[in-house]
């Protein structure tokens, strides 16, 4: 008979079970790390759902992400299910401008990592932005540059 805890983990095994994009590979090579590695996960996912509100929980189980607004800028970033490379700060339509790559030491799954980013992103904005790493994001639209087109 599983605890509760061993039924939510199995749930979630097989619901990421096919979606290779979901679970950090790199875990793969950290010794001891697989071991109980989707007993943690649902561990980690129930604390950030416990810190989320519940537009945000409703936003992440439909989309995999959701939302929080910078506590100096007001500007808003998504925060994406995973452990790194997975913020963008959002334009006022909600599309991406910017992507930045943050997360705290050490082996986290990705609901302790996520919760991480969204309290420094709540509470320290700019001191998160100070040690992370920017990086650029496909915006949708086109260079106007690599389409100019002369006649001859």
């Amino acid at each position: 008979m599983l605890s509760g805890c061993g039924r939510q983990a199995r749930v979630l095994r097989d619901s990421l079970r096919w979606r290779s994009n979901r679970i950090d590979r790199s875990s793969r090579f950290v010794s001891g790390f697989r071991y109980g590695y989707w007993e943690r996960e649902a561990r980690g996912l129930k604390l950030l759902k416990e810190w989320l509100s519940p537009e945000q929980v409703a936003q992440y189980d439909a989309k995999s992400y959701f939302e929080v607004t910078g506590c100096h800028s007001g500007k808003r970033y998504r925060i994406s299910h995973g452990t790194s490379m997975n913020i963008h700060e959002l334009d006022g339509a909600g599309r991406p401008l910017a992507g930045w790559c943050f997360a705290p030491q050490g082996h986290l799954v990705a609901g302790d990592a996520m919760l991480a980013q969204k309290i420094a992103l709540e509470s320290d904005e700019r001191g998160a932005l100070a040690v992370a790493n920017r990086f650029s994001v496909p915006t949708g639209r086109q260079n106007t540059l690599l389409d100019y087109r002369t006649s001859y």
